[in-house]
């Protein structure tokens, strides 16, 4: 049996990566901060999100740095080979298949999109 999820919840940390494609798909990519808590500090984890077509979508018409948002997604790897030194190289990426925009009315209000209600979105068109 294989499992592959990841689940976050975090505040964004930039303004939402767009590619459109001449096949109509979309990709956004954006870094997510997420706390953790530990004795000595409270140092965020960084994590780089990919998302695609509707989510995608969604994402750049409504999350801005500083939103918050729920993801649900799995762990992938990107791997090239860096031009100045031919090593090869990889960096762990989250791509998301499921976005939820938590912030509040307020976070609405200033622009940085969100929804109190939680609303979920997927690139099934659908909620999980």
């Amino acid at each position: 049996m294989s499992l592959n999820v990841v689940t976050l919840v975090g505040r964004v940390g930039q303004d939402p990566d767009v590619k459109y494609f001449e096949s109509g798909t979309v990709k956004c990519r954006l870094t997510l901060a997420v706390r953790r808590p530990t004795r000595n500090s409270d140092e965020p984890d960084w994590f780089t999100l990919e998302l695609w077509d509707k989510t995608a979508e969604t994402a750049a018409n409504y999350v801005r740095k500083g939103s918050l948002i729920g993801v649900k997604g799995s762990l992938k790897f990107d791997h090239w080979n860096d031009r100045t030194s031919g090593v090869k190289r990889s960096t762990p990426i989250i791509r998301v298949e499921r976005l939820d925009l938590l912030g509040s009315k307020q976070d609405t209000a200033s622009g940085m999109g969100g929804s109190s209600s939680g609303s979920g979105y997927s690139d099934s068109g659908g909620e999980f």
